[in-house]
């Protein structure tokens, strides 16, 4: 399993799903990230989420295939 460390800007609490698919390479675009995300490939905690802008914070772990977000505050 690939694991990506995702630090969160400073002053950021959050960072929206498919905007993270794309600031991680998974996604060439929001819009990209958006269809992986309403495919149902993605899960937030080991949740499927199919939110596309879900707000994701720092602790949280995202997975999509065999690659596993960490994101980091």
């Amino acid at each position: 399993m690939q694991r990506i460390d995702f630090d969160l800007d400073a002053g950021h609490d959050f960072v929206e799903l498919n905007q993270l698919l794309k600031l991680v390479g998974i996604a060439d675009s929001g819009g990209q990230g958006k269809a992986i995300v309403a495919s149902g490939d993605v899960s937030v905690d080991g949740a499927v989420e199919l939110r596309k802008t879900a707000k994701i914070r720092a602790g949280q772990v995202v997975r999509i295939d065999d690659t596993e977000i960490r994101v980091l505050g």
